[in-house]
C-alpha cells in the first residue's frame, strides 16, 4: 500500500510540565510538532498501562510530521513513575489528565518554542492504545459501568471531534477472565454512546488474557459503537500492532513494520478526513490497502 504523504521536520519537548493542584506531581506531557504550519490539528495521545508518555514514536513521529501536533500524557500507572497504584479509580485519573491538557493548550503550546498560536482547538482527536484506547473512547462518549450498581458517568467532552481505538478492550462482564474482573473492575465499558468518529485497529492473534472470547474480543468498540465507522483487523497482528509501542520495544512480540507502516497510513488519513471534512485522503487509503494481504478494512 502507498500513499503519498510529504513529511515534515519535526519538534519535540519533553517534558512539558502541568502543575495540577491536589494531584501531586505535575502531569508531564511529551509535545510533538512540525516545525512550520498554522492551525495544526491536535491529537491526544494516550499510553497503554504502564507505559508512558515518551513511548509510541512510530506513531507520534509520523503523525507529527504529517502536520499534526501530538500531545502525549504520562499517567500515574506509568512504570516510569514508580509502582503501579493499586487504585479502582486509576482509568478516571487518566481521563481527568486528558481533560487538564485539553483546559491548558496554550500554556501547552507556550512552552514549546515556536508553537504558541498555531494549534487549532477546533480539530482535536483522541488516541490511544489498550487501557489508552479505552481512556481516548471515553473523550468520545464511552462509559465505565461500576460492577457493582452498572452506573456510569458521561466524561465525553466536546471539544474531542473524531478518535482512534487501538487494541481496546470490549465487553465487560462475563466476556472477562474472572481474575482480570477482579483486577481491574474498569474494564466493564458501555459503548453504545460513544456516538464520534472513531477508526479501531484490532490484531487476529491479539488473544489477551483478560477475556475468554479470543482476538475477536478487541473488535467490540467497533461493532458495538454507533460512531466507530472503521475497523481494521491485521492479520497475525498481535497487542503490540506489528510495533507500535516504540522502535525498539520489548514488549513488541510481533515485529512487522509493513503492519506499522499501514497503521501510520491509515490513521493519518481518517482523522485528516475526520478533523477537515471533504479530505480526500481517507478515500485515497482504503482504495490503496483494499485487497493488502496485512488485513482486512471494513466500513460501516
Amino acid at each position: 500500500m502507498t500513499v503519498s504523504v510529504e513529511a515534515a521536520p519535526v519538534v519535540s519537548v519533553d517534558p512539558v510540565l502541568l502543575a495540577v493542584p491536589g494531584r501531586g506531581a505535575a502531569l508531564r506531557v511529551r509535545v510533538s510538532a512540525p516545525v512550520a504550519g498554522a492551525a495544526l490539528p491536535i491529537i491526544l495521545f494516550a499510553h497503554g498501562f504502564g507505559s508512558s508518555g515518551r513511548a509510541y514514536g512510530p506513531l507520534a513521529d509520523h503523525w507529527a510530521a504529517a502536520g499534526f501536533a501530538v500531545l502525549q500524557p504520562t499517567f500515574r500507572d506509568s512504570r516510569t513513575l514508580g509502582p503501579i497504584p493499586d487504585d479502582p479509580l486509576l482509568w478516571r485519573y487518566r481521563v481527568e489528565d486528558m481533560l487538564r491538557i485539553l483546559d491548558g493548550l496554550d500554556s501547552i503550546a507556550a512552552a514549546v518554542p515556536g508553537l504558541s498560536g498555531r494549534l487549532d482547538p477546533a480539530r482535536i482527536a483522541a488516541a490511544g492504545h489498550s487501557f489508552g484506547g479505552q481512556t481516548a473512547g471515553v473523550l468520545l462518549g464511552l462509559r465505565v459501568l461500576d460492577p457493582a450498581t452498572g452506573a456510569g458517568a458521561d466524561l465525553a467532552d466536546e471539544r474531542v471531534r473524531a478518535g482512534v481505538l487501538l487494541a481496546t478492550a470490549g465487553r465487560g462482564g462475563a466476556d472477562l477472565n474472572p481474575a482480570a474482573a477482579a483486577k481491574f473492575p474498569w474494564l466493564n465499558p458501555d459503548f453504545t454512546h460513544l456516538t464520534k468518529p472513531a477508526f479501531v485497529v484490532a490484531g487476529d492473534a491479539d488473544a489477551s488474557p483478560l477475556t475468554t472470547r479470543g482476538p475477536g474480543w478487541l473488535t467490540d468498540p467497533y461493532h458495538l459503537s454507533p460512531g466507530a465507522s472503521a475497523l481494521l483487523t491485521l492479520r497475525g497482528a498481535e497487542h503490540s500492532l506489528g510495533g507500535i509501542p516504540g522502535y525498539d520495544a520489548a514488549e513488541t512480540t510481533d515485529p512487522h513494520p509493513a503492519r506499522v507502516r499501514a497503521i501510520q497510513t491509515l490513521t493519518t488519513a481518517f482523522l485528516r478526513s475526520a478533523l477537515h471534512p471533504g479530505d480526500p485522503e481517507w478515500d485515497r487509503a482504503r482504495a490503496a490497502f483494499a485487497g493488502s494481504a496485512l488485513g482486512r478494512l471494513e466500513i460501516k
